[in-house]
């Protein structure tokens, strides 16, 4: 059975979602250049989280899985347990506060997995079902069981894809002092 499949904009007036390449290239294993190319992109309603932030917000976010070791789980997420931690610079908080996202439903017909995070891919235009306005943010992830937490800096966090948690992380670039560390641009995995 298919998810619900979502895509997240500050445009609040999208009637349709036409197949355009990425904005960033990104590596892509062997035979996978394709995912470059137009696309229309969505979200499965379980990884949603990982886009409930403004569009440019570099976020990295954490969860357990089977096989997540408990010297993982408290070293990253800590106590409590939260289902997922969202790790944000401080420089992003007043933006995160005061962002303003529209979840657009997609019909899933057309939609294709990559079993990676949660991501489906269309070849084809998509008219979306619905939209909902997002108004609170730091509400939204609550919500979802994502504990936010503040950091001056996320390159602390650059081991955490050497742990036994899922980890992705979602516009590193824009980061302080990510690429100046030489650190990769990860999407998502280890």
């Amino acid at each position: 059975m298919t998810p619900s499949l979502f895509h997240f904009s500050e445009d609040p007036a999208i009637a349709r979602f036409d197949p355009r390449p990425v904005r960033v290239p990104a590596e892509r294993a062997p035979g996978m250049d394709w995912l470059n190319g137009p696309l229309v992109w969505a979200i499965e309603a379980s990884h949603q989280a990982l886009y409930l932030f403004p569009r440019d917000c570099p976020r990295i976010l954490a969860w357990a899985r089977a096989g997540s070791t408990t010297a993982d789980i408290d070293r990253w997420m800590g106590p409590g347990r939260p289902t997922r931690v969202a790790f944000v610079e401080w420089a992003w908080f007043d933006r995160l506060k005061t962002a303003r996202l529209h979840r657009y439903d997609l019909p899933p017909e057309t939609f294709e997995s990559l079993a990676e995070a949660g991501m489906w891919v269309s070849r084809q235009a998509v008219t979306p079902r619905g939209v909902e306005t997002l108004d609170d943010l730091p509400a939204a992830l609550g919500a979802l069981g994502v504990e936010l937490r503040l950091m001056e800096s996320l390159l602390p966090l650059k081991d955490l894809w050497s742990s036994s948690l899922q980890a992705s992380g979602i516009r590193l670039r824009n980061a302080q002092g990510w690429l100046a560390a030489g650190q990769p641009l990860r999407a998502a995995g280890r």
